[in-house]
């Protein structure tokens, strides 16, 4: 399985769509994008995790270098997951109270950060 990625701005933040899968091989692109947008100045992510397939480790640590990135410039790393299976992940290591996990889109940009 490969990873597709592809972003677009909304307002003063940037939806990232992630689907396929995320893991050893495939998380360095999404580093990749992830330090170029904040390199770019894109502080305000929104991830969109509705096409993932599966996330392991290395993908969650993808994730958290990135909120820890955006943070650093006062930003905010949101996520997009209505998937139980990759929700599962995510309240098994505890990162729920980490991540803000919204159920659309259209939330997590209607979040105030």
């Amino acid at each position: 399985m490969d990873l597709s990625l592809s972003n677009r701005p909304e307002g003063d933040k940037t939806v990232v769509e992630v689907g396929g899968e995320i893991d050893v091989y495939t998380a360095p692109r999404l580093r990749e994008q992830l330090v170029d947008l904040v390199a770019d100045g894109k502080y305000h992510l929104v991830v969109d995790m509705e096409r993932v397939d599966f996330l392991d480790s290395t993908g969650l640590g993808v994730l958290v270098g990135g909120l820890k990135r955006v943070r650093a410039h006062d930003g905010s790393l949101r996520l997009v997951c209505t998937q139980e299976r990759i929700l599962k992940i995510f309240r098994i290591t505890g990162l729920t109270k980490v991540f803000p996990i919204h159920d659309s889109v259209e939330d997590a940009l209607a979040a105030s950060d």
